[in-house]
Parts: structure tokens; sequence; C-alpha cells
């Protein structure tokens, strides 16, 4: 099989592009240049793809290898879909699975076929290796995965296997920061709920810390309040500090919340963290309560006291209030 030709000028374009740095200037560079395995006039069959691709992961340019997986991504709509899936579904190796994974992802991404995401979620929660669950989830990353796969990522924070945790982790992170900006309510609702169901610490912390909140749900600022009586003062943290961000309708029993906790509280970043989420919660409406703190815990008399300060000023941006707080915090 060849290749189709509607994806034949694009990955000619593609291929110039990729290759261009392996490009040899001189004699002697040509001589010193690793050798680039040939692409067949087949290669862009399923089992010509993957020929050149096992090929091409032991050159040792990275724009070659980058090409080849752009290649397999690109031809995804074009490809076989049987033939892509039988691939996907029997191969061990995990970085052909990733390569594979990404190919599925595509076409659905791509409009081609919206169940095929479903092919790599279905094997993520089924595979025994790790390896190959942490491969396929790599293929998910930057994706609209969180919105395609139902509660997979909920399952997955529950994994036994904690770099599969991570791994999930870091997909909710960078599709909610490099897909959505941050502006999508259904996207940080899922981060929150596989946080939540989270038995790793580490995890839950690392989500909520990394994750906007300021298009949450009801229920998922619901869920941030029960985290607050965590017994891992970590998650206590990362609760507290994605409660500051919430929508303005929520603002209001997210601080109560916070100034409800503050006073048993006995972790001192903690209740740096309620602080500040109070601060940011209220800016300069939240100075009377400050000051009613002030006096609970001697150590955190200073921050209260840079917090009152800056909130005073009025500005109305949070970012400024964090520069000024700073800044008086370093003034001698």
């Amino acid at each position: 099989m060849t290749c189709p030709s509607s994806f034949s000028s694009r990955a000619l374009g593609l291929v110039a592009l990729a290759l261009i740095p392996l490009l040899p200037v001189t004699a002697s560079a040509q001589a010193a240049a690793p050798a680039v395995p040939e692409l067949r006039a087949d290669s862009c069959s399923v089992e010509g793809l993957m020929d050149s691709i096992r090929r091409g992961l032991s050159s040792k340019s990275p724009a070659y290898r980058k090409y080849l997986r752009t290649l397999l991504r690109e031809s995804a709509v074009t490809l076989p879909d049987a033939e892509l899936r039988a691939a996907f579904e029997r191969e061990t190796d995990p970085a052909m699975v990733e390569h594979l994974a990404a190919a599925l992802v595509a076409r659905t991404e791509r409009g081609a076929d919206p169940a095929a995401m479903g092919v790599v979620a279905k094997r993520i929660q089924e595979e025994r290796d790790p390896a190959l669950r942490i491969a396929s989830l790599r293929a998910l990353r930057r994706t609209s995965a969180t919105e395609n796969t139902g509660d997979l990522y909920e399952r997955l924070a529950r994994d036994a296997s904690p770099e599969v945790r991570q791994e999930a982790a870091t997909n909710l992170i960078e599709d909610n920061q490099f897909v959505y900006s941050g502006h999508h309510g259904p996207a940080a609702d899922a981060a929150v709920g596989a946080a939540a169901a989270s038995t790793d610490p580490k995890v839950t912390a690392r989500i909520l810390d990394n994750v906007s909140t300021e298009h949450i749900s009801p229920e998922s600022a619901d869920r941030l309040k029960s985290l607050l009586r965590s017994d891992d003062a970590s998650v206590r943290a990362a609760a507290a500090n994605a409660l500051g961000g919430v929508p303005s309708e929520q603002m209001a029993s997210s601080r109560e919340a916070l100034l409800g906790m503050y006073r048993d509280e006995q972790d001192l970043g903690v209740r740096k963290m309620l602080l500040r989420s109070i601060a940011q919660l209220g800016f300069a409406g939240a100075i009377p309560d400050l000051q009613r703190l002030r006096g609970v815990d001697p150590r955190l008399v200073p921050e209260v006291d840079a917090w009152i300060r800056a909130l005073g000023m009025g500005l109305q941006e949070w970012s400024l209030i964090l520069r000024e707080k700073q800044r008086l915090q370093q003034a001698p």
C-alpha cells in the first residue's frame, strides 16, 4: 500500500521541514552524519509506518524521530481504522504503543473517528503493564481526553502504580493549562474530581496546586471544602489554595470555610495558605477578617500584617497584590 494521494503533499512538506537539520553542509559533515533509515514506498501503510518508526527509534537524530511520530499522526485519518486499532492492541513496545495511541487519538481529535480515543482509554484501563499504561496516557496529553474518556482520570488517580498516578496528574494539569487555558469548567471539574478520588496525597496536592478553579462547578467547590478536612497537610494546603480561585458565586461560602478552619489548623504552612486564599477571595474586603485573625498565631503576625498592607493599597489585580506583598516582606 502506498501513501494516500490526499496525504502525500502534506507529508512531503513535513519531511522537508523535519529533515532540514539533518542535511550536511560539507562532505566531512556528510561522512560524520548519522545514518537515517530509508523511507520505503509503502511507509504510509500501518505496517510500513510502524517499520519505519521502529527503525527510526534507533536514529540519533531527534528531528527524524519527531518526524516519524508526526508522520503517523498526520496520516492517521487516512489509514485503515481496523489495521491501526489491531496494531495498537497487539503492540507491547512502550515507544510504539505511544506512537500508535497518538495516531488513534488524532483520529478522534480531527473528527475522523469519535470512538478511536476510547480504544486508547480502554487499553489503559485493562492493561496490566504500568509502562504500557503510561505510554498510552502520554498520547492523551494536551488533547480533549478529559471530555471524551468518562471517569478514566478518576480511575487512574487510584491506580496501583505511583508512576501512572503521576502521569495522569500531568495530563490533567497540562490539559487545563495548554488546551483550555484554565477557562473550561468541565475540564477543571474533571481535575478536581480526580484529585478528590485519589488516595495519593502527592497526586491530590499536585493537581489542586496547578489547576485553575475559576470556572469550577458548585459540586467541585464542595469537594474542595471536604478536602480541607484531610489528614494530610499538603492536601489541606492545596485545597485551600484551590478555593482561593473559585468563581464569584462560590466566593462567600469558600471564604467562610477558610475562616472557620484557620483557628483550629495547627500546621504553619496550611495556615499561610489559608491567609493567602482569604486575601484572594476578599481583596480589600478581607482586611477586617485578617485583623481578627492576627493574634491567633504569633508566628504569623508579620505575614498577616504584610497581607493587610498589600490589600490596603487598593490594587485590583491579584498578581499586583502578590507582588506588593512579596516586596513588603523583603523590605528591610
